[in-house]
């Protein structure tokens, strides 16, 4: 089969050479808009480095240089141009392939609509990496936290997930979640949770843990998740066998506590995580936020129900991207109230 990993930033970079050294009968070809690391990639191979280590060839390219169809097509970019990525992409797209949206949020009713619900499939990532110097990518979770949740909201496209439940076992484990929608939830509740309140604070996911105000703050932000989707009729999926609606909802003083505890331990295999939108606004570059916090925000309101912490995350990490504010542990004092 021919591959393609569209969007081999730091996450789309370790796919690749994980796909290119454990499945060579198939032609796996990365993409990135950034020239300096499509070079590096092709002149020295991926150099995959931080919690494993290993550099593999593999071939790389920069969008225009897209020729033919794949049958397979794993989109990693960020969605800030997605209509305009997937108008581009559909061409080189096989009438009976499929792409695999692996983007933050609730990227596939957009991308259905261009591409047809039959050819529409989704996949959360269950790990963080960040990029390094060009053609190097550094895995910040630990190696048994590689998995994958795969599915499609469409029944018309689910004869596609065994062939693609093979490819990506070729990196880490597969679950393929017939409730998919809620794994999409499980996923936006994590991003929203640790990826907003770091970036609030200018740290990683277990910075987030070990400062007391920033974990009740998170712990806030989970139950509001948890609430939306209650109200929208969704049922939160595990995340590797456990359940999190039930571990860190709480309605009383002792559930409260549990759930407080819970989270150093279940963000223990990702404290390194740094996340994008902060690695973004460092940059001066747009990030996620909407796609990621944003989402939580809407769909809490379309169910009315309120959701003050991620509303205040929403608008503060809007004002970092117009340089109004930088991500500090002194933005926790405009929590006060709500914490």
């Amino acid at each position: 089969m021919r591959i393609a990993v569209y969007g081999a930033g730091a996450l789309g970079t370790i796919l690749g050479a994980y796909l290119t050294r454990n499945a060579p009968e198939h032609e796996i070809h990365l993409f990135n808009r950034n020239l300096r690391h499509v070079q590096a990639l092709n002149e020295g191979g991926a150099r995959i480095t931080g919690q494993i280590g290993f550099t593999q060839k593999v071939k790389a390219f920069l969008p225009e240089e897209m020729e033919g169809e794949y049958d397979y097509i794993f989109l990693l970019t960020k969605q800030l141009e997605n209509a305009k990525t997937i108008e581009f992409l559909k061409p080189h797209l096989r009438s009976d392939g499929a792409l695999c949206t692996m983007q933050n949020g609730l990227p596939e009713p957009p991308i259905a609509q261009v591409l047809g619900r039959e050819r529409t499939l989704g996949c959360t990532i269950g790990w963080g990496a960040t990029l390094g110097e060009p053609g190097e990518s550094r895995l910040t979770s630990s190696p048994d936290a590689l998995v994958f949740t795969l599915g499609s909201p469409y029944p018309e496209a689910k004869w596609h997930l065994p062939k693609v439940r093979c490819i990506l076992e070729n990196m880490g484990t597969v679950y393929t979640e017939e409730n998919f929608l809620g794994a999409r939830w499980s996923k936006l509740l994590i991003n929203a949770t640790f990826s907003g309140m770091g970036t609030v604070i200018g740290g990683t996911f277990g910075d987030v843990c070990d400062n007391r105000m920033a974990r009740r703050l998170a712990q806030k932000v989970i139950k509001e998740c948890i609430e939306v989707t209650k109200a929208a009729g969704i049922r939160i999926a595990p995340v590797m066998g456990n359940d999190i609606a039930r571990l860190f909802y709480y309605s009383n003083p002792l559930k409260r506590f549990v759930s407080y505890s819970l989270i150093p331990f279940a963000m223990r295999r990702h404290r390194g995580i740094i996340p994008g939108m902060l690695v973004d606004i460092r940059k001066g570059k747009p990030c996620e936020v909407d796609a990621i916090v944003g989402s939580a925000c809407r769909e809490g309101d379309r169910v009315n129900v309120e959701t003050p912490v991620c509303d205040m995350m929403y608008s503060m990490i809007r004002s970092f991207e117009m340089g109004n504010g930088v991500p500090s542990t002194d933005n926790l004092a405009q929590f006060s109230a709500l914490s």
